[in-house]
């Protein structure tokens, strides 16, 4: 039996009405669901290319005031795969036109990868294979 594909990920923001517009313009395509739940969060859902659902979630229980960090235990960062190092170079240069920060693209014998944060500080990242 092989082990399932990722299905999808799901972050917990501060703010909706600052995180949607933001993931918005990163994804560039509308959300596939934005609703409450009963589970205590409302959330707010993009269907990525390969499949994989990227969500926000806003609890009704405020996040702490501390910000985001990748050296506590939890989520390191998040990436997102692209298929060469000039679809990564696309990507860097789309962080541009947002007025997004990022690190440039940064090489590995592992890889290629350009980093970044959202709105809370979370980090992202796009992330090409090495060749």
């Amino acid at each position: 039996m092989s082990f399932p594909a990722l299905a999808h990920v799901a972050v917990t923001v501060r703010d909706l009405t600052v995180s949607t517009p933001w993931y918005r313009a990163l994804f560039d395509s509308d959300p596939v669901l934005d609703e409450d739940t009963d589970a205590g969060f409302h959330h707010v859902v993009w269907q990525l290319g390969d499949g994989t659902l990227f969500g926000i979630h806003q609890h009704t229980t405020a996040a702490p005031d501390e910000a985001f960090s990748e050296f506590r235990a939890g989520l390191d960062h998040v990436a997102f795969g692209c298929a060469s190092r000039a679809e990564l170079q696309t990507w860097a240069g789309r962080l541009d036109a947002l007025g997004v920060s990022h690190g440039g693209i940064v090489d590995a014998h592992y890889g290629s990868g350009v980093s970044f944060r959202d709105p809370d500080g979370i980090a992202l990242e796009f992330f090409a294979p090495p060749g």
